[in-house]
């Protein structure tokens, strides 16, 4: 007896809450399966009609994912932004660059592995690439912070940044960070300070930068590798000022309200596209990256490749002024209307 059994999804371990209807869907596939290899190694004359069901239950099952993911709420896009399958910087660095050549240390502290810094070819381009890193295992991710990084972190990454342009190397960087580590001993050795001076260094350091925000995008954890000529989202990460439990417990007093600040803060890329904060929302693969880590490499390294093509041709002194007027518009707007305070208030007494 042969028996073919696939999952189409990630482990049951990494089931995420609104993912019930697909994890039902998905069990009944797998019992339909065996049944149709059963059938089909017996030589049972039912085979055929089960095939027959089994790719009806797969085309319904596809356009359930669809459906479920085309209509998260803000707070339903960060479970999926934390989810423990979700590719991360590490795991990219496998899937889009032919070589990868670590560098370590910020010749001040030590070495923080909550940020990955390295040579690397993206294609037949050479580049220098920094990312945040969570962890995999435990083990992992205490050694990591859980992607918060200390500032000798954000310090490494703005020397390699420097160093890149040194040798006329674009830089790519990718965002994945609740926030900077929030600890006393980070606290003590300046970490406000060192994200601001990579604010104001990442401004001014003549290279193409182009950055991703690959899962969670949060504070000024993600702001210190974030001042780019190109800043784009994943479609199911998030971008904030905050995060949702942070926003919740300061205006309503506990972390229970994190749905409520979720939708509150308009951090879904969707609504940064629309505020102008981001330059464009790279597409995952149906069901969220965490499902096909290769696809969701595909879509990013296309989007990379062409940044980087659109940004060469610029001259040094054309790539600073762009991304300095660039970040000088966020938070402009125009109010409508021009009528004065008289003239509104005479219309609305006009009969």
């Amino acid at each position: 007896m042969t028996t073919a059994i696939t999952n189409p999804g990630p482990p049951a371990k990494f089931r995420l809450p609104f993912e019930a209807p697909i994890a039902d869907m998905e069990a009944r596939l797998v019992e339909l399966e065996t049944k149709y290899a059963n059938a089909k190694a017996g030589q049972d004359n039912e085979a055929p009609a089960i095939g027959d069901q089994l790719r009806r239950m797969r085309r319904e099952l596809a356009g359930l994912v669809r459906s479920i993911y085309a209509n998260l709420s803000p707070w339903e896009t960060v479970l999926v932004s934390r989810c423990d399958a979700r590719p991360q910087t590490r795991d990219y660095i496998r899937l889009l660059f032919d070589q990868f050549v670590e560098l370590h240390g910020d010749r001040a502290t030590g070495d923080d592995p909550a940020i990955v810094c390295g040579f690397a070819h993206l294609g037949d381009r050479k580049v220098m690439l920094i990312g945040h890193q969570k962890g995999k295992t435990l083990a992992e991710r205490q050694a990591c912070h859980f992607g918060c990084a200390h500032p000798e972190g954000y310090r490494k990454a703005l020397l390699k940044m420097r160093l890149a342009a040194k040798l006329g190397l674009p830089v790519i960087t990718f965002i994945d960070t609740p926030g900077a580590f929030p600890g006393i001993e980070a606290e003590e050795r300046g970490q406000a300070l060192v994200i601001a001076e990579n604010l104001m260094g990442m401004s001014q350091v003549p290279t193409p930068i182009v950055s991703v925000v690959i899962g969670e995008g949060g504070s000024g954890g993600a702001l210190g590798i974030g001042v780019a000529d190109r800043v784009a989202m994943l479609q199911h990460s998030y971008y904030s000022v905050i995060s949702p439990e942070g926003c919740a417990t300061i205006l309503w007093k506990g972390n229970e309200h994190a749905p409520r600040a979720a939708d509150a803060l308009k951090m879904t890329s969707r609504d940064l596209l629309r505020m102008g904060v981001i330059d464009e929302i790279i597409p995952e693969p149906a069901g969220g990256a965490h499902r096909d880590h290769t696809e969701a490499a595909a879509n990013l390294k296309s989007f990379l490749l062409r940044s980087l093509r659109d940004l060469q041709g610029l001259s040094k002194e054309e790539l600073l002024q762009l991304r300095y007027e660039k970040f000088r518009r966020m938070g402009a707007y125009l109010e409508l209307g021009t009528e004065s305070s008289e003239e509104t208030a005479a219309a609305y007494q006009a009969p």
